[in-house]
C-alpha cells in the first residue's frame, strides 16, 4: 500500500513538472515575439530574411524604409574625356611691346603711368635726340643746295638758248641739280624715319628751324604694364629696361606644366576652360597655342600654353589658375548620380538595383569618369533603363553589413 502511495505521488509531481515547463515556454515565446502595435521588422531581420534567398547580396525594405531612399532609372549620358591642370596667368607676349626710342637721347617728358590705358598712336614720352637734330640740319642744308643748283640750272639753260653759254656748263648744272635733288630726298626720308610727318617737315623747311624733340608713340592699343621712364633719363634703343611696356590684355596666356603621362593627350587648337580663384563663378575660354617639345628632366612635366580671351580685362599676370581641356570625343554610357555608387572595403564599386522597388540587389560595376555634371560613368554592370538607388545606397550597404554581423 505504501508503494502504491509513492507511485501516485510520483505521477502527480511529473504532471506538475510538465505543466510548469509548458507555462515557462509559453511565457518565453510571448516575450520574444512581443512587438508594440504598428512596429515594423528591424533592419537586421529584413536583411536576414533576404539572406536566405540571395546569399547576403540583397536586402528587402519596408514601405517606410523605401520612402527614405531615392530610386532613379539609369540614363544614357555622353561623357567627355577631359584633363585638368594648374598653372599661372601671364601676359600674351605676342601682344606685349617694349617701347624704346629709335635713337639715343634724354627723356624730356613721360605722359602715362603704370596701369593707364593707351591707344595706338598716343605719345608715351619725348626725348631730346641729337640724331634728329643732325637729320633736320642735313635736311635744311640739302634744301639750300637744291635751291642753289636749281637756279644755276635755270640760268645755264637761258644762256644756252640765247647762244651765250656753253653746252658743257648746262650739262654740269643739270648734273649738280639732280645730285642735290637726290640728297634732298634722302635727307627728307631720314627725318621722316624719326616719325615726322610731311606737314612737320614742310614747317621745318619754311621756318628754317630745327627741333630736336623726338616723339615716341604707342605702337598698339593696350595697358601700360611697366614703366621706367622719367625726365632726364638717358635711353638707348634695346637697352633694358624699356621706358614703357604696353600689353594688349584682351587676351592672356595660361601657362601650365602637365604631368608626363598626360603629355600625349594635348594638341594645339584644343579648347580650354580656365578658372581663377578671384572669379570662382566665371569661366574664361580659350585654346591651346603651344605644346612644349621637351619634358623637364627634373619635374617630368611638359609646358602647355593656352591663349585665353579676356575682353573685360579681369585677369592679371601672376594669378593662380586651373584649366579643364577636352581631349577626346564624347562617349555615351550609362550614368547614375555620384551618390549612387558605393566604394566597398575591398575597393570594388557597387550600386543597388531593383525591379519592384522593395527588393534590392547589390551589383558590382566598373566606373569610368566620375563626377562629370554630378554623374558617374558606368562602363559595365548597369544598363540604361535599369532601376537603381540614387540616394541612400550607403544606407543599404550598412544594412547588409549589419545583417552579415547578425
Amino acid at each position: 500500500m505504501i508503494a502504491r502511495v509513492f507511485t501516485t505521488r510520483a505521477r502527480v509531481l511529473g504532471a506538475l513538472s510538465i505543466f510548469t515547463l509548458a507555462v515557462i515556454a509559453a511565457l518565453l515565446w510571448s516575450f520574444s515575439s512581443f512587438r508594440p502595435a504598428g512596429s515594423e521588422p528591424t533592419k537586421v531581420a529584413a536583411v536576414q530574411q533576404s539572406r536566405q534567398g540571395d546569399n547576403a547580396e540583397s536586402v528587402d525594405l519596408t514601405e517606410k524604409q523605401v520612402g527614405a531612399i531615392k530610386i532613379e532609372t539609369a540614363a544614357e549620358h555622353e561623357f567627355v574625356t577631359v584633363k585638368t591642370a594648374v598653372g599661372t596667368i601671364d601676359f600674351n607676349e605676342n601682344m606685349l611691346v617694349q617701347v624704346f626710342p629709335q635713337y639715343p637721347g634724354k627723356i624730356l617728358q613721360a605722359f602715362y603711368n603704370l596701369g593707364d590705358d593707351v591707344k595706338k598712336g598716343d605719345i608715351l614720352f619725348t626725348t631730346d635726340s641729337p640724331d634728329l637734330l643732325q637729320a633736320e640740319s642735313s635736311l635744311l642744308s640739302t634744301s639750300a643746295v637744291l635751291e642753289l643748283t636749281s637756279r644755276t640750272l635755270a640760268r645755264a639753260s637761258q644762256l644756252v638758248k640765247a647762244g651765250g653759254g656753253a653746252q658743257k656748263d648746262l650739262d654740269q648744272a643739270t648734273s649738280d641739280q639732280q645730285a642735290a635733288e637726290g640728297n634732298f630726298k634722302a635727307a627728307k626720308d631720314a627725318v621722316r624715319i624719326f616719325g615726322k610727318t610731311d606737314d612737320e617737315i614742310n614747317q621745318i623747311l619754311e621756318k628754317r628751324k630745327v627741333e630736336s624733340t623726338l616723339v615716341v608713340p604707342c605702337p598698339i592699343t593696350g595697358k601700360v604694364v611697366a614703366r621706367s621712364a622719367a625726365p632726364g633719363f638717358l635711353v638707348q634703343p634695346g637697352n633694358a629696361p624699356a621706358p614703357y611696356t604696353v600689353a594688349d590684355t584682351s587676351t592672356m596666356w595660361m601657362l601650365a606644366n602637365v604631368i608626363e603621362a598626360d603629355a600625349p593627350a594635348y594638341k594645339v587648337g584644343q579648347d580650354v576652360e580656365v578658372r581663377v580663384p578671384a572669379y570662382p563663378d566665371k569661366v574664361f575660354r580659350g585654346h591651346v597655342t603651344t605644346v612644349g617639345a621637351t619634358i623637364d628632366p627634373n619635374t617630368h612635366r611638359q609646358l602647355v600654353r593656352s591663349e585665353v580671351a579676356d575682353p573685360d580685362h579681369l585677369l592679371r599676370s601672376g594669378m593662380f589658375a586651373s584649366f579643364v581641356i577636352r581631349v577626346g570625343d564624347p562617349m555615351p554610357s550609362a550614368a547614375m548620380p555620384v551618390e549612387s555608387v558605393v566604394r566597398e572595403g575591398d575597393g570594388t564599386m557597387t550600386v543597388w538595383v531593383t525591379t519592384d522597388r522593395r527588393h534590392f540587389v547589390k551589383r558590382v560595376v566598373k566606373v569610368g569618369i566620375q563626377n562629370q555634371d554630378g554623374l558617374s560613368q558606368i562602363l559595365d554592370g548597369l544598363q540604361p533603363g535599369e532601376l537603381a538607388v540614387s540616394e541612400g545606397a550607403v544606407f543599404l550597404s550598412n544594412m547588409l553589413s549589419l545583417g552579415n554581423q547578425g
